[in-house]
């Protein structure tokens, strides 16, 4: 089995019992090793007082995409810390990226980086999530894999 490989069944599985990131209508555009990039329309019910994407629904792509990107070596991971900064509002009705990449992966605990931008190219927030490896795997591997 090729990383590529193992990253997409990873992703397969976990989507499979991802409820929340289906039920807010993300999508997987690309997965691989350390890596995944996921988008969401903005939706009405996304939206906050203000008429703009609610953070914390941009906070939920980021924190997907990463959870994905971690997730890709067929190992369970979780988030051990996230934080984020907004930089620009989520517009009502536009797609948003959320691109994920590891920056740095050292035994069990992970680093990663995530960019959310809006279909004009603009940084809507910056993310960074820490990981951690914990016991069990999303899949069985054999010596046919």
């Amino acid at each position: 089995m090729t990383p590529k490989q193992r990253a997409e069944r990873s992703a397969k599985q976990m989507w499979s019992t991802d409820k929340a990131t289906q039920f807010l209508g993300m999508e997987i555009t690309h997965i691989g090793p350390g890596e995944a990039v996921m988008t969401m329309r903005v939706r009405d019910e996304h939206l906050n007082g203000h008429h703009m994407c609610h953070g914390g629904y941009i906070f939920t792509l980021a924190d997907s995409a990463f959870a994905f990107a971690c997730n890709s070596y067929n190992k369970m991971v979780v988030a051990q810390q996230n934080s984020i900064t907004y930089l620009s509002p989520g517009k009502p009705g536009e797609m948003l990226t959320a691109t994920a990449t590891e920056a740095s992966l050292q035994g069990r605990s992970g680093v990663y980086d995530v960019v959310v931008t809006g279909e004009d190219g603009r940084k809507v927030a910056l993310f960074r999530g820490l990981s951690r490896q914990i016991s069990g795997q999303h899949f069985e591997e054999t010596d046919e894999d």
